[in-house]
């Protein structure tokens, strides 16, 4: 059982994460979501559409402008407490590394800390733990926050998300985060080339199979793109298929752009696995 702020989840239930930026460069709206009126119309959109999730974020990933803790926390925390106001029942994660950005979320409303950057700030944990905040522990292969791989190297590159996450996340769990409530994401993309993000979505089920919910973030990546010789505004398709393939080997929460479509490839995987019933069934019955 996953459960996160006032929901529960089973264990064949998918869950869409939507992303809401609260910076003006993000890699693929731009700052579309920057301002606040923007961003909570992409809130109630992305609810309405089918996520139990609303993932904020004050920095984008990739390298750029500095943004100090202070202006990372101004970004996201009034914004939080907003959200929290007007969807009572939606979960509010924040994606942040920073134990301080982590306290102060937490005290506005959030349930769930994503840390993209593999505890690289241990006290990230240790906030969670005081709050009762869920954690989503992630491999980044070492990276520091918002670098680029340049030639990383694995030996086996699964064997090394696993080892990774799994100590963030029993780490998270003697600290006194809910053991329900600590996710594990592979970090495509994160301290990782195409092709060992590759590799890590075709042995998923590796990861799903030590019991932990497994978080994927797989939307418009570079991955994708270097797959397909794809720009960012064309790799919806391939994000998809990827989801799809994500699905089948059980990962169970994704972090998307596209709620909408997002959901009927989660819910077209479920039917087909037998875990979802068929909205209607007509055919031949007439």
């Amino acid at each position: 059982m996953l459960r996160l702020g006032r929901r529960e989840f089973g264990p064949h239930e998918p869950v869409i994460m939507a992303i809401v930026n609260r910076t003006p460069d993000s890699f693929y709206d731009r700052g579309a979501t920057f301002r606040d009126e923007p961003a909570l119309a992409r809130v109630e959109r992305a609810v309405a559409e089918g996520a139990a999730i609303i993932d904020i974020g004050g920095v984008k990933a990739g390298p750029g402008e500095e943004v100090t803790a202070e202006e990372e926390a101004r970004r996201t925390v009034g914004f939080v407490a907003e959200v929290r106001r007007r969807f009572p029942d939606v979960i509010i994660s924040v994606d942040t590394w920073r134990a301080e950005v982590g306290e102060a979320v937490c005290a506005a409303g959030a349930d769930l800390l994503n840390d993209a950057w593999g505890g690289v700030d241990p006290g990230l944990a240790e906030v969670a733990a005081r709050y009762g905040a869920g954690l989503v522990c992630t491999h980044a292969g070492g990276a520091q926050p918002r670098t680029r791989p340049h030639r990383v190297t694995y030996d086996d590159v699964m064997a090394d998300i696993l080892e990774v996450t799994l100590g963030l996340a029993e780490r998270a769990v003697a600290l006194g985060v809910p053991r329900e409530s600590v996710l594990i994401d592979p970090g495509h993309d994160f301290g990782k080339n195409t092709r060992h993000s590759l590799e890590a979505t075709r042995r998923l089920d590796e990861m799903v199979a030590t019991g932990w919910p497994v978080l994927v973030s797989l939307s418009n990546k570079d991955f994708v793109g270097e797959s397909l010789d794809r720009p960012v505004k064309e790799r919806l398709i391939g994000t998809l298929a990827t989801t799809a393939v994500s699905a089948w080997l059980g990962a169970q929460v994704y972090r998307v752009h596209e709620v909408a479509e997002t959901r009927q490839v989660l819910d077209m995987v479920a039917s087909i696995a037998g875990h979802r019933v068929p909205a209607v069934a007509r055919r031949g019955l007439a």
